[in-house]
């Protein structure tokens, strides 16, 4: 029997040492089990009591499946009985129960009610964890205020605990807080955190703090090196053995394909993951990331029934968690492609109340960019243009401060679609400034901005660009001048004999529209703005100049650089391996292109005439980026586009004579082919 039980202390104190001093929760569970059953079986109530503590782990919600939870909250309830009212042992089991029915039921009060009972015990350990089981609880939006002081009082508690862990722990809190508070020095608290880690490591945390990295180089626009990162974020959450892994590396490939334009080659994958038994209980992003997808995949069957399963077709019913904005901001942006005008309304009224705050992914995991953005497309789905352009400017200013180059971009394009909406001339000009200058940074980094890639141009006999399983073909037979088909996310084009194929950019959408009107002038910033109609192509009439960017946002610019001018002096001086530099590099070097391209000799403000000049040298620099690309594929081909394609104010694709005549002038139709 002593024999027995020092195996079982020896497990015990290999349990504690795996969960709160290097966090693997793998090793900790197992250690921790294996104590369990032969206390049992041995009849020592006080290591089966240890031992159900232990099973917890560090965070809510760690088991997963109905059997492993069963087992594990039987366990924790077995030794609840066992335990003498009044100890702390009977405390830290009472704690974990209640948290967890807490968490299961999306409610808080119960947890927070044991904390005067934690405080009062006078044990550094128990009060860390009842504080970090409250926070869990208090992940939705409304309780952020709460959620810091709660992480603040762990961090201070933690200094006298011997337990390293509970520091840790409580600083991992406090990164993910100001993440989710959308504070600019959240970046600061992320490196702190990882070089608390670098000299203590913890898998547990260290997974935590790789997630949020990966979420800041999405946001910086670095897809590619993300998605790198998120594969190893993926392993280090295998490896510490928490059950997120998988659901947080999936969470990250969302976004990146999102903001890549490749959301709808997800579908299969969305569909398997929103009914995932690893998903917390209370997760329901996963049915709007697929509404999503299906909708701009063009599937509307599977996006009602996406959205349908979203509280039951009732945004309101939704548990609040740490994924509450993120499953209805999926909500508004498919009921926008769908045109559900009360599913866009409903999003709306639940997401007014947060409309500083970031969307973001359970703890800081990833980020969709500002609510304004959401509210925004809600507003445009409500068929509110005029209330869509006041949250959609609001959201271009906050994604910039976030740091989300990519909803940057598209908040930028939004707000060109509202605009070009207006009644009023000037708003549509703007409207198109805003597209192209959208566009043309998403090609600079190969993305496509949604909607895009199935409507990026609206003429009446050149339907929208259909889903990866579709082809469109532009142009006559290939005797009658050039064929232009698309393949999803390649693009094939004939003349005569010869054909060339070349990846989906915004210039080759140019040369599409084009090739279906020959021998017509279109205006760059209908092209920019695809607002293209076969009834009025003609060339633009004679328009006041106006500025590239008006005196007020020439002044915000000018602030916003200075601050970060010194922001990036001061992160610089603390720390120059500061993850937020590239950022805040990045910010001032856009704002200064920006006033640079809007000023001209002496400082004088550049203008734009007619439908926009940034919109002729945008769209000017797309298509003539388009055609080298054909031009690398087949010189012959593309030497015959630089021939025919002209760009400027106005653009046009003039064909040979033979094959102009053929065909007659004005557009054609566009066959679509599933």
């Amino acid at each position: 029997m002593r024999h027995v039980a020092d195996e079982q202390v020896t497990a015990l104190d290999a349990g504690w040492d795996a969960l709160h001093r290097r966090g693997s929760l793998i090793e900790a569970r197992a250690h921790f089990d294996a104590a369990y059953r032969r206390a049992e079986q041995e009849g020592r109530p006080d290591v089966m009591i240890d031992a159900a503590i232990g099973l917890g782990g560090v965070w809510v919600h760690e088991h997963r499946g109905a059997a492993e939870t069963a087992l594990v909250r039987r366990r924790q309830r077995q030794a609840l009985a066992l335990a003498s009212p009044g100890s702390s042992q009977h405390l830290q089991l009472r704690l974990r129960i209640v948290a967890e029915d807490d968490y299961s039921a999306a409610r808080h009060d119960r947890i927070l009610a044991l904390l005067p009972e934690a405080r009062e015990l006078g044990d550094p350990q128990v009060l860390a964890a009842a504080l970090s089981l409250a926070h869990h609880c208090l992940l939705a939006p409304e309780h952020a205020a709460l959620r810091q002081a709660l992480a603040d009082e762990m961090a201070e508690v933690a200094t006298a605990s011997p337990r390293p862990g509970d520091l840790t722990m409580a600083m991992t809190w406090q990164a993910v807080d100001r993440f989710l508070a959308a504070d600019p020095h959240s970046e600061r608290a992320l490196s702190d955190l990882m070089r608390r880690l670098h000299g203590s490591p913890h898998l547990a945390a260290g997974f935590i703090a790789k997630a949020m990295a990966v979420m800041v180089n999405i946001r910086a626009g670095q897809l590619t090196d993300a998605e790198r990162q998120a594969s190893e974020c993926a392993r280090l959450g295998e490896a510490a053995g928490d059950v997120d892994a998988q659901g947080w590396f999936a969470a990250h490939i969302i976004a990146i394909r999102w903001y890549q334009g490749r959301i709808g080659e997800l579908l299969p994958q969305l569909e398997a993951q929103a009914n995932s038994p690893t998903l917390s209980t209370i997760d329901n992003s996963g049915f709007g990331a697929l509404a999503v997808a299906a909708a701009s995949a063009g599937d509307r069957r599977r996006a009602v029934l996406a959205l349908s399963r979203l509280g039951g077709g009732d945004l309101s019913k939704l548990p609040r968690s740490s994924s509450w904005m993120v499953a209805v901001y999926g909500a508004v942006e498919a009921a926008t492609l769908l045109r559900s005008n009360s599913v866009a309304r409903a999003g709306y009224d639940l997401l007014l109340p947060f409309a500083g705050r970031p969307m973001m992914v359970s703890l800081a995991v990833t980020c969709f960019g500002s609510v304004e953005l959401a509210l925004g497309m809600a507003a445009l789905g409500m068929g509110s243009p005029e209330l869509a352009t006041r949250h959609l400017r609001a959201a271009v200013s906050a994604n910039l401060a976030l740091g989300h180059w990519p909803a940057a971009v598209h908040s930028r394009y939004r707000l060109g679609q509202a605009l070009a909406d207006s009644e009023d001339r000037d708003h549509r000009e703007e409207g198109a400034s805003e597209q192209a200058c959208a566009l043309a940074q998403a090609e600079e980094q190969g993305w496509i901005l949604p909607g895009t890639s199935r409507q990026s141009v609206r003429v009446a006999t050149v339907p929208a660009v259909t889903r990866a399983s579709e082809k469109m073909a532009v142009g006559p037979s290939h005797d009658r001048g050039a064929v232009l088909q698309r393949f999803g996310r390649r693009w094939r084009l004939h003349w005569g004999d010869r054909s060339a194929e070349v990846d989906h950019t915004v210039g080759m959408m140019y040369l599409a529209v084009l090739l279906a009107h020959p021998a017509v002038d279109i205006p760059a910033a209908d092209l920019a703005a695809g607002q293209v109609n076969d009834r009025d192509v003609r060339a633009d009439a004679r328009i006041p100049a106006q500025p590239l960017i008006d005196d007020d946002a020439r002044r915000r610019y000018r602030r916003r650089l200075s601050t970060l001018e010194q922001e990036i002096r001061d992160t610089a001086a603390r720390d120059s391996a500061d993850t937020g530099l590239a950022r805040l590099r990045q910010e001032r070097d856009w704002l200064a292109a920006e006033l640079t391209s809007s000023t001209g000799l002496s400082q004088r403000r550049r203008t734009f005439v007619g439908n926009a000049e940034r919109a002729r040298i945008s769209v000017g620099k797309a298509i003539r980026r388009a055609i080298t690309r054909i031009s690398e594929a087949d010189a012959v081909i593309g030497e015959e586009l630089r021939r025919t394609v002209q760009t400027g104010t106005n653009c046009c694709y003039r064909p040979p004579v033979s094959a102009h005549l053929a065909r007659g002038v004005g557009p054609r139709e566009t066959t679509v082919d599933a």
